[in-house]
């Protein structure tokens, strides 16, 4: 994967925050991978803002994937096939979703008015995409407890921390 290095978040902060994939708690926190704090934060502790803000950052994620596997179907179960083919269909797909998502005279075709997840005054709105009936031939994915190193906490507690100080957002703190 060609990820970009660690970069600054913002300046007067030194401590270079690398890009990672969001994820949640199936998932272990690593130096790739930032998931949720666990349990139920305290409302309005930086480790419950930062939970909500990862989420906000996934359900985009959650979004075009529901799309994108409403209509394209062989996303929707395993594919018994060489990694190779697979990623030609997968990477297939997205391009013809994100085309289909640019064109004007397609996207509302593609994605009509409320089809996607949206908040207003903070009230999460679900798309129409979750009507669709859940995949059933979909492997699930076991949790393995892994203890995350050090840095990986710092990173999360800093970026927890931007989250309330410079990277506030409104309405964050209702969550």
């Amino acid at each position: 994967m060609k990820i970009p290095p660690p970069s600054i978040l913002q300046v007067p902060y030194a401590i270079k925050i690398p890009y990672v994939i969001l994820a949640d708690k199936a998932f272990s926190l690593n130096e790739y991978t930032m998931k949720p704090f666990k349990g139920e934060p305290a409302r309005g502790s930086q480790e419950r803002i930062f939970n909500y803000r990862l989420s906000r950052g996934r359900r985009v994620v959650v979004n075009d994937f529901g799309i994108l596997s409403s209509v394209f179907r062989v996303l929707r179960k395993p594919m018994l096939l060489e990694p190779k083919t697979v990623n030609k269909i997968v990477l297939t797909t997205i391009h013809l979703h994100n085309y289909l998502r640019k064109k004007p005279n397609t996207q509302s075709l593609y994605t009509p008015p409320g089809s996607l997840d949206s908040e207003t005054d903070g009230e999460l709105r679900p798309g129409t995409w979750r009507n669709e009936p859940a995949p059933t031939s979909l492997l699930l994915m076991p949790c393995i407890p892994r203890k995350a190193g050090n840095y990986v906490k710092e990173i999360r507690s800093h970026l927890a921390h931007h989250f309330v100080t410079n990277g506030e957002i409104p309405r964050q703190n209702r969550y």
